[in-house]
């Protein structure tokens, strides 16, 4: 499964029954942590996330709707007896934030914290079906979208081709990787006789909090599932500027450079209590548009 769970889609006060911000990305057997507002540890509760699978956290920026439930939910592996290593990519001074919160405390977390600095564009993690990327966005204070990509995938056996060819499973793997196939009479047997093209792999991008800028557009360019915060409607779109932050139809817009497969929109300022306004002037820009809602996952489309 690739696809994203919505823990928490409010901006910075958590009100209306609704959280600070929270993700967790799928990648198949993978899990991933965005952000990690307050309250954070609650919704997995709530939605039966099994956090002891996640093994990579990412903190887009030190605003405390995105990072205030961390110290908790490091906290709480020790509490539950962790020992896998866990890697945490976020700002640089949150490093020193940890330290000391955890020093007062006189915690002594059992697992290894590896800490990695958000510094430059690039990729972050390199794995063997995925590589997560960070890129820089437009806010009051450093912050940074993340870009989640499957790797190219394998070639596609064709069952029928392969028996009548009489190919050995042995050599299936050398199939998807390209070979051609050299038979005992001599013969070659050309790679794309016997596979089919695999499907495209499949991206998911996290904009974070960021006032409009168009060259987000270029990073994520044709992602099959862009996250891209809405604070406002359009009427306040002053206001979203003045604080660093988007409308609805900034969020479309974005969504519609980047040629994307399909928008969530959320960072909901707690001034609205009913969303429903928000789903209707995106879509006026950008028609497969969804809000991002608690307890919700959305698959990313092909």
């Amino acid at each position: 499964m690739f696809a994203v769970t919505i823990l928490g889609n409010n901006s910075a006060l958590p009100m209306h029954d609704r959280h600070p911000t929270s993700q967790v990305m799928y990648c198949h057997d993978q899990l991933f942590l965005v952000d990690c507002g307050e309250g954070t540890q609650i919704q997995m509760n709530r939605y039966k996330i099994r956090r002891n699978r996640i093994r990579h956290i990412f903190i887009s920026h030190l605003h405390g709707d995105h990072y205030f439930g961390l110290p908790g939910l490091l906290t709480s592996y020790g509490l539950n007896g962790r020992t896998e290593d866990l890697w945490l990519y976020a700002p640089a001074p949150l490093q020193s934030i940890l330290e000391l919160q955890f020093s007062a405390a006189d915690i002594i977390l059992p697992y290894i914290l590896h800490f990695v600095p958000l510094q430059e564009e690039g990729i972050l993690l390199d794995e063997k079906r995925i590589t997560v990327s960070c890129f820089q966005v437009s806010h009051r204070i450093p912050c940074w979208g993340f870009l989640f990509k499957e790797k190219e995938k394998p070639l596609k056996l064709n069952a029928q081709k392969l028996q009548e060819y009489a190919i050995p499973s042995s050599f299936y793997q050398r199939l998807k990787a390209g070979e051609d196939y050299t038979a005992k009479d001599g013969s070659i047997v050309k790679n794309e006789w016997v596979t089919h093209p695999p499907d495209p792999p499949l991206s998911y991008a996290y904009c974070a909090d960021t006032v409009y800028d168009e060259t987000i557009a270029e990073k994520i360019k044709g992602a099959g599932l862009v996250y891209h915060e809405a604070t406002y409607l359009a009427d306040h779109e002053e206001k979203a500027r003045s604080r660093a932050h988007s409308t609805t139809r900034q969020a479309a817009s974005i969504a519609l450079k980047a040629q994307a497969g399909r928008l969530l929109i959320g960072h909901f300022s707690s001034r609205y209590e009913i969303l429903d306004g928000f789903l209707t002037e995106a879509k006026e820009i950008f028609e497969n548009t969804d809000l991002a809602l608690e307890g919700a996952t959305y698959l990313v489309p092909g």
